[in-house]
């Protein structure tokens, strides 16, 4: 019976350890990003919808050692998401060597005052204090452009977007501040172009007329992505950390 006590408490003292030696890794940002549950898909569209965000596919790309925690939130600007009370949230789940990955950008720009932010100084000052209140907990915190709306040209070129300001803030302070960027801007923008203006389609929700009852005329949505598209999108992410040489891409399969 002691025997058999002592073995179980070993076992137990033994999948704490391994449970504590995983890496997590939590994610803020908006609705390209975030996860989507199936009341949101039913809600939305009906069973299968097909939005994704990039953050949720991130999964697949890691070993079992990595725990992902996504809390971004759709249309959340760096602003919104704090004074809701969301950052407060992830911020106290944060521990020593966590990472932290922050995405913001498009919903910044939006003109409504509990979401817009200036790029030079509103913007930057919830990025920064995203930045030192992560590094205050002891965590790592990695910044990303926000990804490419598809937008191309007569002659089939991909259009700047609206939101250039903001990603070039973003580079700004990961120069200054030494926090390691992955500008999946610049990456979105290249895998977007490289597919061209009909087979890029698939990377975002474009939804055929009638193959949802909540949709009868179909969807055209250049923003967010498909299940295809967030997976193209997490790949990039899995890629930029390779790049980096970050400690936790040794996790990456």
């Amino acid at each position: 019976m002691k025997k058999g006590f002592l073995a179980l408490c070993i076992i137990t003292l033994l999948l704490a350890f391994k449970e504590q030696k995983k890496i997590t890794i939590h994610s803020i940002g908006d609705s390209t990003m975030c996860d989507y549950d199936q009341r949101y898909l039913s809600g939305f569209g009906g069973e299968n919808y097909p939005i994704r965000g990039w953050m949720q596919q991130m999964p697949q790309f890691f070993t079992d050692e990595v725990i992902i925690k996504n809390s971004a939130r759709s249309g959340r600007s760096s602003k919104s998401f704090k004074d809701e009370g969301w950052w407060q949230k992830v911020i106290n789940a944060v521990k020593p060597g966590d990472y932290m990955f922050i995405m913001f950008g498009p919903n910044d720009e939006k003109t409504d005052t509990l979401r817009h932010t200036d790029p030079q100084t509103t913007y930057r000052k919830y990025l920064v204090g995203y930045i030192e209140e992560t590094r205050a907990k002891g965590g790592i915190p990695v910044l990303f452009t926000s990804i490419t709306r598809r937008k191309f040209d007569k002659e089939g070129k991909l259009l700047p977007n609206t939101f250039e300001a903001y990603a070039a803030e973003v580079r700004k302070i990961a120069a200054e501040m030494k926090v390691p960027l992955i500008d999946l801007n610049v990456k979105s923008r290249e895998l977007v172009q490289q597919y061209g203006p009909e087979a890029s389609k698939k990377l975002y929700l474009y939804i055929e007329p009638g193959k949802f009852t909540k949709l009868p005329k179909g969807k055209k949505d250049d923003t967010h992505l498909s299940g295809a598209g967030a997976t193209e999108i997490a790949r990039l992410a899995a890629e930029g950390l390779k790049e980096l040489k970050l400690p936790v891409a040794k996790y990456l399969k």
